[in-house]
């Protein structure tokens, strides 16, 4: 279980953005109305909250920093180093003591203008200290602003950083650059590390996980080390010497025996023998990498004579744990990471020399004392020279020997797979476990969709059997109905008959003419010209049984003529056309109107009232048309879409905007 977790560190704020922040925050919680008539214990209330307030807000958010960042001496003395190789531990401490000395200030200020705003003798004078304490913190605020960056890089850097638990079972490689060790963490775990034909393509540490015996271990990835003095060496190789330092694990010591990494045999031995201090009381593996390239048999007497002396070395750490010391195997192991050969020995080999130790160190504790105090083991002892084995019973054996046999002679659809030419060769068959009345139907080929319509949709064993009872159903519904029928009729009496028949001739007539009265001009049927080649419908016709009928047919005859011809724009008759109207220039005038009108048709103007609009005159429409273009004018000018669009374009906070600006600088709002 990871016991930090520097993700959660909460976004450390800029300067300017910290105040912004903490001002909206108290112009929102706050009481922002006050009048100078107000009793002057009132006012001064209303302007010692606003900066109690603020001066509250202020110690929350730094207290949460100083909070949640670590405390390098509380926390692991493996991150507690590593923070250091990173960040510098005296920055780190110096910019969380700004952040705290700031805090306290912030306090200050406001104990000592709240002791001032309990003796203001005005409106003005509370005014003044309040802006006064405020800004007083603002300024304090802006000046950790360089500290308040800083941390907010090391919280990001440090949110970026894997999370190790340093103890849990681990196992570290390290070695120089480009041995082979992100090859092999990328083998043996899930983890992703970038592999490239160049040094120190590594510059972290890499965590991965993986499983042996039901158990999961830690892999972790370590940067290349350079053989140099300790002063000398950059960030990139202290992350690794700070891991090899304080993580209790098992050490893999990757070894190049090829040379290919472009360090010798000696170059590499020399470091080991350089950091050799750091692997005491750790299960400590020799690893010679890429035997692809050169088997470890056919390595020169110089460098296996350097190569057997590390193992020397790594053997002590076996002697170290409490084993013997002629006990060397799984000191030195080779293998290769492009091949796979050798790799999962070498994970294997270290994860249970880890084990040995970590139990080893248990049963030496003081706790194992206590664990084994409450185990009993109970061992019967013999009664006589007889001996007893267990009994088991003959079902059950009979039961064990059935399965068995069952679990040989069942064929698998994999065997028949592999007996009919394997996987893409060999189809299995879905249909031949289907329960039918005859097994040649299951291969029959059943259509799913025939002429449309969903085949299944169709398909009822019982289907005769149901249409036969539906239509004895229904024939003897039809006899039930006749006889109804009948025995109504008998039941009536000459009169009922007579006025049942005029009823039911009545009620005809009136569905009649409700559908004569629904169908309009437009809907009415209208005999097409196809059907009437030979002109056989025509007025004429219509007109003489129209007479026969006793109809007077010119009306009809008038119609079907105008809906046949275009209508033509006729002059309206007056009786005065073309006389001089004794009257004046006014009757000229309607006149001239009048005739001009002839030339072109004239549109209705927009306050002329159509039936059906809900207006009672003319004067109402204009009235309502002014209204509607006064209300549209603002919506117009603020480029709305509607009455219902609530957008604000751009939103300016109230405690930016407001207030009156003085002649100094208003920056501070």
């Amino acid at each position: 279980m990871v016991q930090y977790n520097f993700k959660k560190i909460t976004v450390v704020p800029n300067g300017k953005d910290f105040v912004d922040i903490i001002l909206s925050r108290t112009q929102r919680q706050t009481p922002t109305v006050v009048h100078k008539g107000y009793a002057i214990s009132r006012i001064r209330q209303f302007y010692m909250r606003k900066v109690k307030y603020t001066q509250t807000n202020f110690h929350e958010k730094l207290s949460t920093i100083i909070d949640e960042f670590p405390r390098l001496d509380d926390i692991h003395p493996f991150y507690g180093d590593l923070l250091h190789v990173l960040y510098n531990k005296d920055h780190y401490k110096l910019a969380l003591g700004q952040i705290n000395t700031a805090r306290n200030l912030i306090g200050k200020i406001a104990k000592d203008y709240v002791k001032l705003l309990k003796y203001a003798d005005s409106l003005y004078r509370c005014k003044t200290l309040k802006v006064a304490a405020l800004g007083r913190m603002c300024t304090v605020t802006k000046r950790i602003g360089p500290s308040l960056a800083y941390l907010e890089q090391i919280r990001q850097h440090m949110a970026r950083l894997p999370s190790i638990d340093p103890n849990t079972r681990t196992i570290l490689i390290c070695g120089y650059p480009n041995v082979g060790k992100s090859s092999f963490i990328n083998k043996i775990t899930r983890a992703d590390v970038d592999v490239q034909p160049y040094a120190f393509t590594t510059k972290s540490l890499f965590v991965g996980h993986t499983d042996y015996k039901y158990l999961r271990y830690q892999v972790i990835d370590t940067p290349g080390i350079l053989d140099r003095p300790f002063e000398d060496r950059n960030i990139i190789e202290m992350c690794s010497i700070t891991a090899l330092a304080h993580l209790r694990a098992a050490i893999l010591f990757f070894l190049d025996i090829s040379g290919s990494c472009g360090y010798s045999i000696a170059q590499q031995a020399a470091l080991f023998h350089s950091i050799k201090s750091l692997f005491m009381n750790k299960p400590l593996i020799v690893v010679c990498n890429k035997t692809d390239l050169l088997p470890l048999d056919k390595v020169s007497e110089e460098d296996m004579k350097l190569v057997m002396e590390m193992k020397a070395e790594a053997t002590k750490t076996v002697i170290g744990q409490g084993g013997e010391s002629t006990n060397d195997e799984g000191v030195l192991l080779a293998m290769s990471t492009l091949n796979e050969e050798g790799v999962i020995a070498v994970k294997n080999a270290a994860c249970e020399r880890l084990l040995d130790q970590r139990v080893e160190q248990k049963m030496k504790s003081k706790k194992i004392n206590d664990c084994l105090n409450r185990f009993h083991v109970a061992t019967p002892k013999p009664r006589d020279q007889k001996e007893r084995p267990p009994c088991i019973p003959q079902a059950v054996l009979e039961a064990k020997a059935k399965e068995a046999a069952e679990k040989e002679k069942r064929k698998l659809e994999r065997d028949n797979e592999n007996d009919n030419g394997g996987a893409g060769v060999y189809s299995a068959s879905l249909k031949k476990h289907y329960i039918l009345a005859n097994d040649e139907w299951k291969e029959d080929i059943m259509p799913e969709i025939l002429d449309g319509h969903n085949v299944y949709d169709f398909v009822d064993p019982d289907i005769l059997q149901r249409l036969e009872e539906l239509e004895r159903e229904e024939g003897l519904r039809q006899e039930q109905g006749e006889e109804d029928d009948l025995e109504m009729d008998d039941e009536l009496t000459p009169e009922q008959k007579e006025a049942l028949a005029a009823i039911r001739k009545k009620k005809s007539l009136l569905i009649k003419e409700h559908r004569i009265k629904k169908s309009t001009a437009e809907s009415r049927p209208i005999v097409p010209r196809k059907f009437n080649k030979d002109r056989n419908f025509t007025s004429v016709r219509m007109g003489r049984q129209l007479s026969s009928l006793g109809l007077d047919p010119s009306l009809a005859i008038n119609r079907a003529r105008s809906k046949s011809r275009g209508r033509k724009r006729e002059r309206s008759c007056d009786g005065n056309d073309g006389a001089m109207d004794v009257d004046g220039e006014h009757s000229n005038k309607k006149m001239r109107l009048r005739s001009t009108s002839r030339s072109r048709s004239v549109s209705r103007p927009p306050h002329e009232v159509v039936p059906g609009e809900g207006y009672k005159d003319s004067d109402q429409k204009k009235k309502a048309i002014k209204l509607a273009r006064d209300s549209s004018k603002k919506r117009n000018h603020d480029a709305k879409r509607g009455e219902s669009d609530r957008t604000i374009p751009n939103l300016k906070p109230k405690h930016l905007f407001s207030g009156k600006r003085g002649i100094g600088k208003t920056d501070r709002r």
